[in-house]
């Protein structure tokens, strides 16, 4: 569990940072209603989660750096309400997340506007992420209007913007060992939800059934939703890159495609393993799930302080396309084929991604234009594939097969920790284990 007083640590960070005579506005995010009087349920904004631990809807983080470089922090929230707590349950209040979240002065929500303006005025610059919610957007344009139109008040508007999630987003880039403690177990847990899947899988189930081993498998250990939504495709529905319809019976004979990770605590893993329905390989799948097996072991080499994703990528479309020349489905020389990107054909996608409080994690993958070299710290995905759909220009006995193959790495000093590294991945082990179910 991350404690409160790495929360602390994050907004001294990022106070740190700001220039003297600054102010940062963070909004937390919005309920969005699912259908008439209903909601989905809550997601916090992960920058606004990241650096104050709040779980509550509506509230308004604002870190205030004086001219001399002293730095304050003021949250808004909801206030409390009996009435509204017996329907909808209960809320911290102002008062107590002054104590509880360590936060110097703290508001009810009714008082934001009053006071935000005490905030902002004579800063020269403002740090806020436009484009996010658009009505705060507009009430923070509205309050900077205000500021600009009346000088003889007293008021004076920032002169320069600046986007704040430039800063928490380098921040969270790096995971502190309280983060990783967090990701590690998100990654236990998924993992032994795949497992579970496979030895669930048989002719005749669903891929809705594969889903709800899983989700019931998180749930149970703590982690209430998963990460994103979760993929179970089976047969040529593998070959649908973000297909979540996870509708069709599952048939012997069709590899089943399951891309799927738990969130825990607001930390995503994501995982992706594909297996035979029937736990049997037939030898077209083989060949095209070892090549992609292949190709992962590949990038990993690369996958090490001051390598690059650019370069673990190479490495993967290097032995894909070679791979795919040995099963006659390129012709061609390597290099040229490599400089063409043929393989692309058939592996549409990114190798990989950051990975944190979003399953797309934020962080630059170029500095100065330059590939971003690995850093310790740093936790990404790794996730080659192949996809034949039933118009691909194949062999016929590769049509319908789809493999990704997905683990998550965090970079360590000497090279990497695989956090999901425990669900069966080589043919023989996938096989044992779907064999004694």
């Amino acid at each position: 569990m991350i404690k409160n007083t790495e929360f602390v640590t994050r907004r001294a960070r990022l106070l740190a940072q700001m220039d003297n005579n600054s102010v940062a506005i963070i909004p937390a995010a919005v309920e969005l209603t699912r259908s008439r009087d209903t909601e989905f349920p809550f997601r916090q904004d992960s920058d606004f989660f990241y650096l104050s631990g709040f779980n509550e809807p509506d509230a308004v983080l604002v870190l205030n750096k004086d001219a001399a470089g002293n730095g304050t922090t003021t949250l808004f929230c909801r206030n409390k309400d009996k009435l509204a707590e017996v329907w909808h349950g209960r809320r911290l209040g102002h008062e107590q997340a002054k104590t509880q979240l360590q936060i110097d002065d703290t508001y009810p929500l009714s008082e934001l506007d009053h006071q935000l303006a005490i905030l902002v005025n004579g800063h020269k610059v403002l740090y806020y992420g436009q484009g996010t919610y658009a009505s705060f957007d507009d009430k923070v344009w509205q309050l900077l209007s205000t500021l600009r139109g009346a000088p003889k008040k007293g008021y004076r508007a920032p002169e320069i913007i600046k986007d704040v999630r430039l800063l928490i987003h380098e921040m969270r880039l790096f995971k502190s060992a309280d983060e990783i403690a967090v990701m590690r177990l998100a990654g236990k847990i998924s993992a032994e939800a795949h497992i579970r899947a496979m030895q669930f899988a048989k002719p005749g189930a669903t891929e809705y059934q594969l889903e709800a081993e899983l989700h019931h498998h998180y749930a149970m250990n703590g982690a209430r939703h998963p990460a994103y939504g979760t993929i179970v495709g089976s047969g040529i529905n593998a070959t649908i890159l973000h297909y979540t319809e996870n509708s069709d019976e599952l048939k012997a004979g069709d590899l089943v495609l399951i891309d799927s990770g738990c969130e825990l605590e607001g930390y995503a893993a994501d995982i992706t393993r594909t297996f035979p329905v029937n736990g049997k390989f037939s030898e077209p799948q083989k060949a095209i799930y070892n090549l992609v097996l292949e190709a992962q072991h590949a990038a990993f080499a690369e996958v090490k302080p001051g390598g690059t994703l650019q370069q673990a990528n190479q490495a993967a479309m290097r032995v894909l396309t070679q791979g795919l020349i040995n099963l006659g489905i390129l012709a061609g020389e390597l290099e040229e084929l490599l400089e063409a990107q043929a393989c692309k054909a058939f592996y549409m996608h990114g190798l990989g991604h950051w990975l944190g409080l979003d399953v797309h994690d934020v962080g630059e993958y170029k500095l100065d234009e330059a590939d971003r070299p690995f850093a310790p710290g740093m936790v990404l995905t790794i996730e080659p594939g192949l996809y034949f759909d039933e118009d691909a220009a194949v062999p016929e006995q590769y049509k319908g097969i789809g493999v990704r193959i997905e683990d998550d790495l965090l970079i360590t000093e000497s090279g990497f920790e695989n956090l999901t590294e425990s669900v069966p991945k080589t043919i023989a082990e996938i096989e044992a284990l779907m064999s004694n179910k």
